[in-house]
């Protein structure tokens, strides 16, 4: 039995045009404009308790699955998945629902989108929330060089999922079991105790899956894990992990925005047990800086990586508040 309702069932899904090819997206409510952005692993399903939620509270609440994810185009060439590429991704959805701007949300890499979306295109996107992942503007050697430098005798995860074939090479064999170890690892109530071997790195010549945990988190039922796994079962991962392939790439490509801050109202949530927030204190830190519009951030005490979806209740109300008072 699932631990989590199923989707509301006027949940309405399409498939727009985009840059892509196609993006699918599942749209709920009506109103102004919300689009929401997942991070690796998930897909539009990780919003499945926020598009309710916010269609209620007066939104069109419009969740994507980004390129390489789910129905949405698969391009094979691995440049594809440049940022600027998932920016005019964004801005193709919004034209296609027949708007001109929208409130950009992203959890995950989907928060770097947005982010993104948001400094590259202010035309388009009015605000932005970030969950899980700060915003840190563009600059500093060149990201490879960084995540090579990490974990000393240890592999960074990144650096792991840079190689084209090696992550599918780990997680392809068993999609399911290693989506439950990784939502697992990162999770509040799953993830490995202080001082056990981090999840993030992994030994030379291991796995990053040997350090996952075994239990399932609470949020993680098993219609869910079943969603995701079939996702994943489908299209493969390469789509997905394309976005870790290319951050040299972005780092070229927005040299103009070295340093830049997103000006336009923004919103910050994060987890105080998740190594996205605490890794990146300084980025937090810094946004009376790279933030200046901040409306409100937010870490939520006991809370793990998966945020919205292992807190739903309170990530829906710091949403609607804060979108509620862009409107005020």
């Amino acid at each position: 039995m699932s631990q989590q309702p199923s989707p509301a069932p006027d949940l309405t899904h399409r498939l727009v045009p985009s840059p892509a090819g196609r993006i699918h997206l599942v749209e709920q409510g009506t109103g102004p404009l919300v689009l929401l952005v997942h991070g690796f692993p998930e897909s539009w399903y990780s919003w499945r308790r926020q598009l309710p939620a916010l269609a209620a509270a007066g939104y069109r609440a419009v969740a994507v699955d980004m390129r390489g994810y789910g129905r949405s185009s698969r391009p094979g060439d691995v440049a594809a998945y440049r940022m600027l590429e998932l920016i005019e991704d964004n801005v193709a959805v919004v034209h296609a629902l027949g708007e001109r701007s929208a409130v950009v949300v992203g959890h995950d890499w989907g928060a770097t989108v947005a982010a993104n979306s948001a400094l590259v295109r202010p035309d388009v996107f009015r605000a932005v929330g970030l969950l899980s992942v700060p915003y840190t503007p563009r600059g500093g050697p060149r990201p490879s060089e960084v995540f090579a430098g990490m974990g000393g005798d240890e592999e960074f995860y990144v650096s792991r999922f840079q190689e084209p074939g090696r992550a599918e090479a780990e997680i392809e064999p068993d999609v399911r079991g290693w989506l439950a170890g990784f939502y697992a690892a990162l999770s509040a109530d799953t993830m490995p105790a202080p001082g056990a071997p981090d999840p993030h790195f992994a030994a030379r010549g291991g796995t990053l899956r040997e350090r996952f945990p075994a239990g399932r988190p609470g949020w993680l039922g098993k219609d869910e894990l079943d969603f995701y796994a079939a996702e994943f079962e489908r299209t493969g991962l390469s789509g997905a992990l394309n976005r870790y392939r290319n951050m040299d790439r972005d780092w070229e490509d927005l040299a103009d925005y070295d340093g830049a801050p997103v000006t336009q109202p923004s919103l910050f949530l994060g987890g105080s047990l998740d190594a996205s927030t605490t890794w990146l204190a300084d980025a937090i830190a810094a946004y009376p800086t790279t933030l200046p519009g901040l409306v409100a951030s937010h870490v939520l005490d006991g809370c793990g990586h998966w945020i919205q979806q292992e807190r739903p209740d309170e990530v829906n109300r710091i949403l609607t508040d804060w979108l509620g008072s862009l409107l005020s």
